[in-house]
C-alpha cells in the first residue's frame, strides 16, 4: 500500500510541476480522463447501459457544443475501465476531440467494445491512482480532470481516503458518478443507497476546487447522468480562452 501511495503522490507532484510551467504553447485546453466501473456487481446489461450512455452523452448536441467550441485548443479525452486492484483496461488512449468526426470514430470505439473478464472486486484507490498516472501524461494541459464512476463501496487494494490525502496540493480535479442499485429495490431503498454513496465519494473520493458528485439513479439513467456532468465539467473551461498564466496548484 505504501509503494501505491507514493505512486500517487509522485504522479501528482510531477503533474503539479507541468501544470504551474505551462505558457502560451499550450494545445489542450483540458485533460478529461474517464473511469468506468466494470466490478462484479455491474451485470452484462448493465456494462452495456454505460458505455451506450458514455456514447450517447458525447453525442449530446450541447456537449458536442462544448467540446468542439475551440478546435484549436481541444480537450483530450481517454476513458478506461476498473475493477479490482490488478484490473485497469484502456478503451480509448489519449485523443484530442477537434473535429465532428474525431467524436464520431470515440464514440463508435465505445459502441463496439465488447466487455472483458474482470476480477469482482471494488478498488476504487487503484482506480484514482491510475487515473492520475494517465492525467499524468497531459503536463500541458490547461486543466486535469478524472472522472470516476462507481456503484458500489471502495472493498480492495490502497484506501480512496489515503489516496486523496497524498493528492493535496495537486491541481487534479475529481469527480464522481455514482449509480443507483438494482431497481427491483424499492424507491426508498435506493435513495438510502445513493445517498450513501454519495456521501462516502464526497468525503472520501472527489477532490479539487468545485469538484462535484453527479448521481444517476440507477444504469438506466447512466446516459443522462453522464450529460450533466460533462456539462459542468467543460461549461467553466470554454469561459475562459486565455490560459492561466504559472498556475499554482490548489492549497
Amino acid at each position: 500500500m505504501i509503494k501505491h501511495l507514493r505512486l500517487a503522490l509522485t504522479l501528482a507532484v510531477s503533474l503539479c510541476s507541468g501544470i504551474a510551467g505551462m505558457g502560451e504553447a499550450s494545445s489542450c485546453r483540458q485533460a478529461l480522463a474517464l473511469g468506468l466501473d466494470v466490478s462484479g456487481s455491474v451485470s452484462g446489461q448493465e456494462y452495456r447501459l454505460q458505455l451506450d450512455g458514455l456514447a450517447g452523452a458525447l453525442q449530446d448536441p450541447e456537449v458536442k457544443r462544448a467540446l468542439l467550441s475551440t478546435p484549436e485548443l481541444p480537450v483530450h479525452l481517454m476513458v478506461f475501465e476498473w475493477s479490482a486492484p490488478e484490473f485497469q483496461r484502456v478503451l480509448l488512449n489519449w485523443t484530442p476531440v477537434n473535429s465532428p468526426q474525431t467524436l464520431a470514430r470515440i464514440t463508435q470505439t465505445l459502441a463496439v467494445t465488447q466487455r472483458a473478464p474482470a476480477p469482482p472486486g471494488t478498488a476504487v484507490g487503484t482506480a484514482v491512482q491510475f487515473g492520475v498516472s494517465q492525467l499524468a501524461q497531459m503536463p500541458d494541459c490547461w486543466k486535469h480532470t478524472l472522472d470516476l464512476s462507481g456503484d458500489g463501496l471502495h472493498n480492495m487494494g490502497p484506501s480512496p481516503h489515503m489516496v486523496k490525502a497524498e493528492l493535496e496540493g495537486s491541481a487534479v480535479i475529481i469527480n464522481g458518478l455514482v449509480i443507483g442499485a438494482d431497481s427491483q429495490n424499492s424507491t426508498d431503498t435506493r435513495m438510502a443507497q445513493i445517498g450513501e454513496l454519495v456521501a462516502y465519494f464526497q468525503a472520501r473520493v472527489i477532490h479539487g476546487p468545485d469538484a462535484f458528485v453527479e448521481t444517476a439513479l440507477g444504469f438506466e439513467d447512466f446516459q443522462a447522468a453522464m450529460t450533466r456532468k460533462l456539462l459542468r465539467e467543460l461549461a467553466v473551461v470554454v469561459l475562459s480562452q486565455s490560459p492561466p498564466s504559472h498556475r499554482k496548484p490548489a492549497q
